[in-house]
C-alpha cells in the first residue's frame, strides 16, 4: 500500500497569509427536471390521482411510473389509473423526524403496494394508526390534502390510513 504524506497546514500560517486561499460564493442556479413519467405522476397527484404505466408485453404495471420495462428491457405501453388504496409491504418505527429531531411519538414510513400495480408501489407515512397496531399486510387506502392545498408533490397525500 502506498502512503502519501503532506504537511499539515496550520492556523498561524492561514492567519499570516502564507497559504492561498480564495473566498468564492458560488451562483449557481438549477432546475430539477421530473422526465416524462415522474412529471405525469406529480401532476396526476396534484388532480388527486394516482398513475401508473403498463408494459403489454409483459403486463406490468409500475407506480411511480417508468417509461420502460425492467422486465422486458422495452418502452412501456400506456398509462393507468390506480386506485389510492394498497397494501403495506414493510414499515418502520422512526422515533427521528426528518429534520433529525428526536421523536415521542414514531412517525411511521412504510412501503405501499398500490392495488393494480404488479408489486409496486412507493415510500410513504402511514396515518390515524398505533404502532403497535401496523402489521405487514395491513390494507390502506390515500388521505389527500384539500385540493387547494396540493402542489404537485408526493406530499399531496397527507398519509395512508389503515382501511
Amino acid at each position: 500500500m502506498v502512503e502519501y504524506r503532506g504537511t499539515a497546514v496550520k492556523e498561524d500560517a492561514i492567519k499570516a497569509g502564507k497559504v492561498l486561499a480564495i473566498k468564492y460564493e458560488p451562483t449557481a442556479r438549477y432546475s430539477w427536471a421530473t422526465g416524462i413519467a415522474v412529471g405525469r405522476f406529480l401532476t396526476e397527484l396534484k388532480s388527486g390521482r394516482i398513475v401508473g404505466r403498463k408494459c403489454n408485453k409483459c403486463g406490468r404495471v409500475t407506480t411511480p411510473p417508468r417509461v420502460f420495462c425492467e422486465r422486458c428491457f422495452r418502452e412501456s405501453d400506456e398509462w393507468v389509473y390506480l386506485k389510492d388504496t394498497g397494501t403495506v409491504n414493510t414499515f418502520a418505527l422512526s422515533y427521528i423526524a426528518f429534520d433529525t429531531t428526536k421523536l415521542d411519538k414514531p412517525i411511521i414510513p412504510a412501503v405501499i403496494w398500490i392495488d393494480g400495480a404488479d408489486n409496486a408501489g412507493f415510500l410513504h407515512i402511514l396515518g390515524d394508526i398505533e404502532p403497535k397496531d401496523v402489521k405487514i399486510g395491513m390494507r390502506v387506502k390515500a388521505v389527500w390534502k384539500s385540493a387547494e392545498e396540493r402542489k404537485g408533490d408526493i406530499t399531496d397525500i397527507k398519509y395512508f390510513k389503515p382501511v
